[in-house]
């Protein structure tokens, strides 16, 4: 799938929206509370000097996300922001209030530690032509970020499964029991669909791609066998969306759905959790 010219069309359609919404903070417990203090405020063009965690970014600084996640609660990036790696005090990066589409930026967090949250990103920690068996690429990167920078919007009681082996993808619920399943195109051999957890990060049509019935549901997760299995620029995005041909291993690293299967992802949440297995 490419989305190069999927994001220039939504780009042009979508930069007047700003959609500004939120409720109270509903804080996690502290997974501990000794943690580093805050670092104290970056200046304005300090801040905007950083590289922005988008879609198409690779930062090296950082995190890969944890293996084992457990994904309860989206929030939106309440302002831009600095986030950091395991040192606590080296910006490596900015998160965005608002997303490419002009909408907040919706994400989630994997732990929390005194008065930081370790969030999951759009961007990416390196290239897969950078990466060796010792050093892969991971198809998830994570960062810390103060906590004061989100806004707590919603509880997250599902989640999507997928089984690259079996080409199902499921929808189930907080104790795991089965909400709905269908078939899936996956990746083929040589662009295969890459494996570990994200979350759904946005939601959009493309007339440029003839999606204009079903919106494209884009992960945060990227592809891990090639730079950009799609061709173009779009940063080996793994997107999910609806085809006629919604089965067997015949895509570049993207999710196919009927448009029964589609439908079942839409009507989730953004922030909810995206798990691909073999």
């Amino acid at each position: 799938m490419t989305l190069r010219r999927l994001l220039t069309t939504v780009l042009a359609a979508t930069a007047a929206l700003a959609l500004v919404a939120g409720c109270s903070e509903q804080p996690a417990p502290a997974r501990s509370s000794a943690a580093p203090p805050l670092p104290p405020g970056l200046t304005t063009s300090t801040l905007r000097a950083l590289p922005a965690a988008d879609y198409g970014a690779v930062i090296p600084g950082l995190l890969a996300a944890p293996a084992q996640l457990r994904i309860r609660d989206s929030y939106k990036v309440v302002f831009d922001t600095a986030v950091y790696g395991d040192d606590f005090t080296t910006p490596v990066a900015r998160l965005l209030a608002k997303n490419f589409l002009g909408e907040p930026s919706v994400v989630v967090r994997a732990e929390t530690r005194g008065d930081w949250s370790l969030v999951l990103t759009p961007a990416r920690q390196k290239l897969p032509s950078k990466a060796s068996a010792a050093s892969p690429a991971p198809t998830q990167s994570a960062a810390w970020v103060p906590t004061s920078a989100l806004r707590h919007t919603a509880k997250l009681d599902k989640r999507v499964v997928v089984s690259t082996a079996k080409q199902t993808l499921t929808v189930v619920d907080a104790q795991g029991a089965t909400l709905d399943s269908f078939p899936v195109g996956v990746g083929a051999k040589d662009t295969p669909t890459p494996t570990g957890t994200g979350y759904l990060q946005a939601r959009y049509f493309d007339p440029a791609q003839d999606q204009t019935a079903h919106r494209i549901q884009l992960t945060s997760l990227h592809a891990t066998a090639a730079d950009e299995p799609y061709g173009g620029s779009d940063g080996g995005l793994i997107g999910i969306h609806h085809q006629t041909t919604a089965t067997g291993a015949v895509s570049h690293g993207c999710l196919r759905l009927s448009a029964a299967a589609i439908a079942a992802v839409d009507a989730l949440p953004l922030g909810t959790a995206i798990e691909i297995a073999d």
